[in-house]
């Protein structure tokens, strides 16, 4: 069976003052505090959502 990719995700940056779809988008991907790390699967809907918060992330490491 085929290994899954993973991305490692950081937030860095505050959901503060930003539009409120940028927050809800942070929680969509696990995140809410700064510093906090998520593992998630590698797919084009998580990279879009990486992408429309890519100011507040980072990505950390990409596994796979």
């Amino acid at each position: 069976m085929a290994e899954q990719k993973t991305l490692v995700v950081r937030q860095t940056g505050s959901p503060i003052r930003r539009p409120k779809d940028q927050g809800a988008t942070l929680k969509g991907l696990g995140l809410g505090r700064i510093g906090r790390e998520r593992e998630l699967e590698d797919t084009p809907s998580v990279r879009g959502m990486i992408r429309k918060v890519a100011h507040m992330v980072e990505i950390v490491e990409e596994r796979g």
